[in-house]
């Protein structure tokens, strides 16, 4: 019986020492993978950090012809123009497609270098984001049904009007429409396109939206037409982050150096011939 106790005393405490070092084990082996887990943190950080050899442009590609899709790659007047800059500053241009109302915050927090969409200066993106000098005039227009009852801008501020107005949202057009004719009477989309298309099937009564979509959009579909009068006229420019100071002088210097020798203009017209 004394024999069988001192068995059962050795097993025990040959069981508790097991125990004692499997635990020590793993947990060693779990402090080696929280390290790893945070080097491999700061790797991804770094990895997303991106390269002083490449500017990294944010757009929104279903805005022709500013930037749009051609055998899937983005081409445009922005993209050229950038690429043009890009060249002048030493670097490769990245362009990065996505929705319009997120490219301000995206450069703001430094995800993307600039923004270039044929995007507005506006007292409430300066203070998110610095502008460059203008590259380009725009003019916000008014598409309508070829049979509508809409023939002027004034036809929508009319006493007792009640007409939908479709824009492409977080653009100036969404801005100035919804100022001038309430939240209410204001059909926002994430595409100029899809405002258009709503246009067509009778969601909406008009699209305002800036020229040169707006003339490609007619182009396109059968049964709308496109206001002689405008609705605003704008300047475009590229945004940057408010510490990055340095860029906005690069991307100035080279803006104006593509002005002088006629670069920005050929490209313009490349995109919008003039009208003869």
């Amino acid at each position: 019986m004394k024999k069988m106790t001192k068995r059962l005393m050795a097993l025990a405490l040959c069981l508790i020492f097991a125990f004692a070092f499997t635990a020590c084990s793993s947990d060693k082996a779990a402090d080696k993978d929280t390290e790893q887990a945070a080097d491999n943190s700061q790797d991804n950080s770094q990895d997303n950090s991106g390269s002083e050899d490449t500017l990294i442009m944010a757009t929104n590609a279903a805005f022709p012809p500013y930037e749009y899709y051609e055998n899937n790659e983005i081409v445009g007047i922005d993209a050229e123009i950038m690429e043009a800059i890009a060249e002048k500053l030493g670097k490769t241009l990245q362009i990065e497609d996505i929705e319009f109302g997120s490219i301000v915050a995206g450069v703001q927090s430094g995800k993307y270098d600039v923004g270039a969409a044929g995007m507005t200066v506006t007292e409430d993106r300066q203070k998110s984001v610095d502008f460059s000098d203008s590259y380009a005039t725009g003019i916000q227009s008014i598409i309508v049904t070829e049979d509508s009852p809409i023939t002027s801008v004034d036809d929508l501020s009319a006493d007792g009007a009640a007409y939908k107005v479709g824009v492409q949202q977080d653009t100036t057009g969404d801005i100035y429409s919804s100022d001038d004719f309430g939240d209410d009477r204001v059909m926002r989309y994430n595409k100029g396109a899809d405002a258009v298309q709503a246009l067509i099937s009778g969601k909406v009564d008009c699209v305002i939206i800036d020229n040169e979509p707006a003339k490609a959009f007619v182009a396109a579909n059968e049964g709308i037409k496109l206001l002689d009068t405008e609705y605003t006229v704008e300047d475009y420019a590229i945004c940057v982050a408010k510490d990055n100071s340095e860029l906005l002088d690069d991307i100035n210097e080279a803006l104006a150096e593509l002005k002088a020798d006629g670069t920005l203009q050929e490209i313009i017209d490349k995109y919008i011939p003039a009208e003869e």
